[in-house]
C-alpha cells in the first residue's frame, strides 16, 4: 500500500458515521471514490441530481437547505465530514428544493450508491432500499408534512440543535463541548426555525441556567445539563405542559441590557474572526 493510500484510507476511518466498516471495506470504498474539490457556497448535489450517488464529505464543512414557505432558502442541517445525509423521500404537492452546499471549501467523494451498500452491507441497493421502506415505513413523510409532528416548544427545538452541533462539530473542554462552528443566533433561527431575537432570548435564557457558556468568542455546550433539561420536559401528555415564560425571559433580555452580545463588526452572537463562519 502506497503512502498517500495509507493516508488516504486513515482520514476515512476518522469520518464517525462509517468508521464502522472494517479496514478492507474502507480500502474497497477509497478505491471506487472520485474525490472533487469545491468552493465555498458551490452546490455539492441537489434534487435535479438524477445519479444515484452516495456523497462523502472528506473536509470542510456543508449544509443542506431548503425553500421555506414564503419561498427563501434557509439552513436545515449543518453537516460535518462523514456520509452527508440523502434527501427524504418527495410528498405529493410538496416541493422543497433541497440542495447541499457547500459553507467552505470542500473535498468530496462520491462513489455509487449502489457499489457503496454492496461493499457496507453485501446486499443488493435495491434489497437494501426494500428493507429500509418496509422497516421505517411512512414517518420520512409524516415528519414533513406535520411541522409540529414531535410537538416540541422552542426552548426543546434549540436545545435539540446545540445537541446535534455539538456531535458534529465539538471538541472536548472542561465539563462540555465546544464549537468549532461559530454559533450566530441569524444561523440558529434557521436550523431551529424561529426568529433571530427569539433566539437571542433563549439564548441568555440557556446561559443564565448554564446549558451553555463562552470561551472568548467560542460557545460551550454542557451536554449533561442539556440532556437533563430535555428528559425534564417529557411530560405525559395528560399534564400540563411547563414552557419558560416570555416574563422570564423578559426578565433576562433588560438584566442583559442589550439583550445580546455583539461581535465589533455588530453581528448579534459570537463570531470572532478565530471562529469560521457559516
Amino acid at each position: 500500500m502506497s503512502a498517500v493510500h495509507a493516508s488516504s484510507s486513515r482520514r476515512l476511518e476518522g469520518l464517525k458515521n462509517i468508521s464502522w466498516l472494517t479496514a478492507r471495506q474502507l480500502d474497497k470504498v477509497l478505491d471506487a471514490l472520485t474525490v472533487t474539490t469545491l468552493e465555498k457556497r458551490a452546490i455539492i448535489f441537489d434534487e435535479k441530481d438524477s445519479r444515484d450517488l452516495a456523497h462523502i464529505l472528506l473536509a470542510g464543512v456543508a449544509r443542506i437547505t431548503c425553500r421555506n414557505r414564503k419561498g427563501q432558502r434557509t439552513a436545515v442541517i449543518m453537516v460535518g465530514p462523514g456520509l452527508i445525509p440523502c434527501f427524504p423521500p418527495p410528498v405529493a404537492g410538496i416541493s422543497y428544493d433541497f440542495r447541499c452546499e457547500a459553507v467552505f471549501p470542500c473535498q468530496i467523494g462520491t462513489v455509487e450508491l449502489d457499489s457503496l451498500i454492496e461493499i457496507s452491507l453485501g446486499i443488493a441497493s435495491a434489497d437494501f432500499r426494500r428493507m429500509a421502506t418496509s422497516y421505517l415505513g411512512g414517518w420520512g413523510s409524516v415528519q414533513i408534512r406535520c411541522a409540529n409532528f414531535m410537538c416540541c416548544t422552542l426552548e426543546e427545538r434549540l436545545a435539540l440543535t446545540l445537541l446535534e452541533l455539538s456531535e458534529n462539530f465539538g471538541v472536548p473542554d472542561g465539563t462540555g463541548l465546544r464549537l468549532t462552528l461559530s454559533a450566530r443566533h441569524r444561523d440558529l433561527a434557521e436550523l431551529v426555525g424561529a426568529s433571530r431575537p427569539r433566539i437571542t432570548e433563549r439564548m441568555i435564557w440557556f446561559e443564565q441556567k448554564h446549558f451553555i457558556s463562552h470561551d472568548k468568542r467560542h460557545v460551550i455546550v454542557h451536554c449533561d445539563r442539556v440532556r437533563s433539561f430535555l428528559e425534564q420536559t417529557q411530560i405525559p401528555s395528560n399534564s400540563a405542559v411547563t414552557v419558560v415564560s416570555e416574563k422570564r425571559i423578559d426578565k433576562f433580555s433588560r438584566a442583559s441590557g442589550s439583550g445580546a452580545r455583539r461581535s465589533k463588526h455588530g453581528n448579534e452572537g459570537f463570531v470572532g474572526p478565530q471562529v469560521q463562519r457559516l
